[in-house]
């Protein structure tokens, strides 16, 4: 891509993150609607396929695209192999996509006892922490990349992000989860079970009184001791919770991550590409370049808009047509330029590669093995105008 002053941004190598030994992790995020999901799938299966590399992708999109791409009747929250790929170079491609009640029952699960297990998961406070809390999601993403890292079981693992900015909630969850824990609210409610088990009420009652009453007026007596249950359950896991989470936001720091922000030519998706390259650096998280998908190009460069258009006025019949349509694409290659240019001009070194635009949505492997072709030229194929 070229910006306005006629730089030209470096090219990104797409098939030599793929293929790098080091490289452990890809990470895919941008914002909606622009083929990150696709592009995920594109990635992980010519890392297989090309690289011999077996690779998992995981998904924390909640929408059905990656599975339909991948000829899979449905993901779920374990790795799932996908047929269809040709193995001549040794790798494999499986796909998975987070559950994110069952990641958190896994944890429960691998850091308790069946006792304690049980008690959590009848918690009615547990029950609606795992499938609705806002964060609970970000935070099961972490825990399932450091679950899939640590099994070194893949060698590569792509990771598909969810739509717009929530993509990088996941980056705040050891911070969060840190002020949670170190809360005075939530020193408050372990303090009963610390303390011999006497009642959350009448420690509270004791030692704040009027403060108690508020509490219990505003969220109910009985949520309070679902939590003071729940928060004294849990009190043995809250170290590893946390551990785990800073570890895995270690690893998205070292070198062997890859993140590439996926975006298209369009102002809200180049916008948030900016976004996400603030957002990354500032977190020292190593990004590796930008895939600018659905380019369009014209075969007839030379031939601006204008001057398609007027030849066309001075013609009849299906030349003119012809040049009044390489006029609209050459107006609309011209308007994209323009918007990637302001991303390319804000991140002078940050690596681009263009995607072609593909005249129908990608829908099996050999659409995504054309996505892959593409993402490795790191050019457009030369289409009629």
């Amino acid at each position: 891509m070229v910006a306005a002053d006629g730089r030209a941004s470096p090219w990104l190598d797409v098939d030599a993150i793929l293929a790098d030994p080091e490289v452990r992790i890809v990470v895919c995020c941008g914002a909606g609607g622009v083929g990150k999901t696709t592009t995920a799938a594109a990635l992980g299966l010519r890392a297989a396929e090309q690289h011999g590399r077996r690779t998992v992708v995981l998904t924390i999109d909640p929408a059905r695209r990656l599975a339909q791409a991948l000829g899979l009747t449905e993901l779920d929250n374990t790795p799932r192999q996908v047929k269809g790929t040709n193995g001549a170079a040794g790798g494999e491609l499986h796909a998975m996509m987070l559950d994110m009640k069952r990641t958190f029952d896994d944890v429960v699960l691998a850091h308790t006892d069946p006792k304690r297990a049980e008690e959590i998961f009848a918690n009615p406070f547990y029950q609606a922490m795992s499938t609705t809390f806002a964060g609970t999601q970000e935070y099961m993403a972490m825990e399932k990349l450091g679950q899939l890292h640590a099994r070194d079981e893949w060698d590569l693992i792509v990771v598909d992000t969810p739509p717009s900015r929530s993509a990088l909630d996941f980056l705040d969850a050891p911070a969060r989860l840190g002020r949670f824990l170190d809360g005075r609210m939530l020193r408050l409610l372990l303090a009963p079970a610390r303390a011999g088990g006497r009642s959350v009420f009448n420690l509270v009652t004791a030692s704040f009184g009027m403060f108690a009453r508020v509490v219990q007026r505003v969220i109910g007596g009985q949520l309070l001791a679902d939590l003071s249950g729940f928060v004294a359950a849990l009190d043995s896991m809250f170290g590893g919770f946390r551990e785990r989470a800073e570890q895995t936001y270690r690893i998205l720091q070292a070198p062997e991550t890859a993140f590439l922000v996926v975006a298209a030519p369009e102002p809200d998706a180049i916008r948030e590409a900016g976004y996400f390259a603030r957002r990354l650096a500032a977190d020292r998280m190593p990004l590796q370049g930008l895939v600018l998908n659905r380019v369009h190009r014209v075969a007839a460069e030379a031939l601006s808009a204008e001057d398609s258009l007027a030849a066309a006025a001075a013609l009849d019949g299906p030349a003119a047509d012809v040049l009044r349509i390489h006029a609209a694409l050459a107006a609309q290659v011209a308007r994209e330029t323009a918007v990637a240019a302001r991303f390319t001009e804000e991140y002078p070194g940050v690596p681009v590669v263009p995607v072609a635009a593909q005249p129908a949505d990608v829908h099996d492997l050999d659409g995504l093995r054309e996505i892959g072709a593409s993402l490795s030229a790191g050019q457009l194929p030369r289409r009629g105008g």
